[in-house]
Formats: C-alpha cells, structure tokens, sequence
C-alpha cells in the first residue's frame, strides 16, 4: 500500500502507511518520522510513530498544511530506501500471570466478557487452539516483542509479537470496556499486547501483572528520574514468567529504589530477521542474558 496522507484539524498531518500491521509497516513509518525528525522542517512542534501510520503536528502559522504536505511526501521515496536496521533496547519485563488482582478484577466484569463462565487466559488459550493456560503462557511469553508506539495513556506501550503472521496470537477486546483495570496489568487486544501505565478503564483481555513500573510523573522511581516514561517505539520485549514470592520481592525492590530492569543495547535487522525469525530470536535471548 502506498501511503495515504490526510489532515487532523488545523495542525496535524497523518500518514497511514498500511492498513493492517506488520513489521514493515512498522519500519516505513519509523523511516518517515526519522527522515522529517532529520530534516528539522521549521514549524513542525511534534513527531508520533505509531503502529502502521504516523502523525506530524505543526504550527499553522509557520508553514502552511499544503506545503507540509508536500515537503513529507518528498521525504517519502528517501525513506523508503533506508536499510531497516534500528539500534534499540531489549527490555525483560517480569510477569506474574493469573495473578489475583486481574482475577478480581476480570470476575467482576464477566457480563462485558465474550465468556462469562471462564476467566480472560482461559478464553483466549481456548480460542487460539491452545490445550491449556499453561501453553498459551509459554506461548504469549516464548517470543520477543517490537514495542510499536507508545500513548494513547501516558507511557502506555503497544506492542505487536514478533512471529510469523500464522502464530500471531489474537484475542478480542471486551464486548464493552470495563471501569476499572489494575496499574501495570499485561493486557492484549486484537494482535497487540500492552501494558497499563495507570490504574483505569480498560477493554483489553487481562493477562498477568508486572511489578515493574513503566511510568513516573514525579519521577521517584530509580530508573525514570531521567524522563517520566520507560518506552519508547522500537524497544524489544522479552516477558518472563515469574511466581508470586519473586513478584514480591521485586515490589520490595521497587519500592526501596533498589530495582533495576534487564536492558541490553541490540541492533535489530528486518532483513536478518524475516530470514530466520525463530533463529533471529534466540539471538535476541542471547543478547538479552549474555554478559
């Protein structure tokens, strides 16, 4: 598809690379925002990529819309020749899945829920032929993750898995969204898995709980005194399965300034990894865990 650009208002410019999401959709609209972010276009006061589009803000009364327009679409064919390879983070994020504040939770609203006799891990493990929570588990957790925007909620991270399209794990939001989901809930709607930034209403299936926060607007956690939020787009995350005593003990270590995340610096190539996606994974867990 090429992309479709369109206005928002007065001062937006919106691209829509594809309509469906994918890793190069991804990659194009990184490019595009890179390119405009490079080329310093005087007036422009904001730059978002997002899942398969992204969105320019500018000042009206310093360059006009159309010719915006026009100096994007330039940029355009530039961006479509840069390699796709991203200096970026692997991040491992702890997960305490079943955990008994998302139960709580997703028992009181089972009248939104597609299954009100089951809890969320139990529908989607049954409705992405999985013969057990455990195996959805092991599957939800067992591949790496492209962390595609970031916002719709402050510091709220959406993240699309990186399999090929036939493993994609796919489960439905809530037939009407709940007034209430727990701070830090792993949740999953359609191809994408999130995280919740705040304690709020929400429509994603409820996975799991992390003990790692993601956001700080008074920045006292030890690693966000530098900026408020943890994610940015194009991080790779890597969940990992943790029981209830370690949940604890790393709310303990948060709570004492003493936590620290698994990061690592990686240089992601799409090319290497459409190539050998299973292969170009267990090179990302090497990288996540070597020294």
């Amino acid at each position: 598809m090429k992309p479709r650009y369109s206005f928002g208002g007065d001062e937006h410019i919106f691209v829509e690379v594809d309509e469906e999401m994918s890793l190069e959709a991804f990659f194009k609209s990184l490019s595009i925002t890179k390119a405009v972010r490079e080329s310093q276009i005087e007036g422009v006061t904001e730059i978002c990529p997002a899942n398969a589009s992204c969105q320019i803000k500018f000042d009206p009364d310093v360059i006009g819309p159309d010719d915006l327009l026009a100096k994007i679409q330039s940029l355009e064919s530039a961006a479509d020749e840069v390699e796709a390879v991203l200096s970026t983070r692997i991040i491992e994020v702890p997960v305490l899945y079943n955990d008994p504040w998302t139960h709580e939770t997703l028992m009181r609203f089972r009248e939104r829920h597609q299954d009100p006799n089951g809890t969320d891990l139990e529908y989607a493990a049954r409705i992405n032929n999985f013969d057990s929570v455990d195996a959805f588990i092991e599957a939800h957790s067992g591949a790496p993750w492209f962390v595609s925007m970031v916002g719709f909620v402050a510091g709220l991270p959406f993240m699309y898995q990186m399999v090929d399209r036939p493993r994609q794990i796919e489960v439905p939001k809530y037939l009407r969204p709940r007034t209430d989901t727990p701070k830090l809930t792993v949740g999953y709607g359609g191809c994408f898995a999130c995280i919740y930034s705040v304690r709020g209403a929400g429509g994603y299936q409820m996975f799991g709980i992390t003990p790692m926060p993601i956001f700080d607007p008074k920045q006292e956690t030890s690693y966000l005194r530098d900026f408020m939020v943890f994610f940015k787009p194009g991080d790779i995350v890597k969940f990992k399965p943790i029981d209830r005593a370690t949940y604890d003990k790393d709310v303990a270590e948060v709570e004492a300034g003493r936590y620290a995340p698994r990061v690592r610096e990686f240089t992601f190539s799409l090319e290497e990894f459409q190539a050998d996606i299973d292969g170009y994974n267990a090179k990302i867990g090497e990288a996540l865990h070597g020294d």
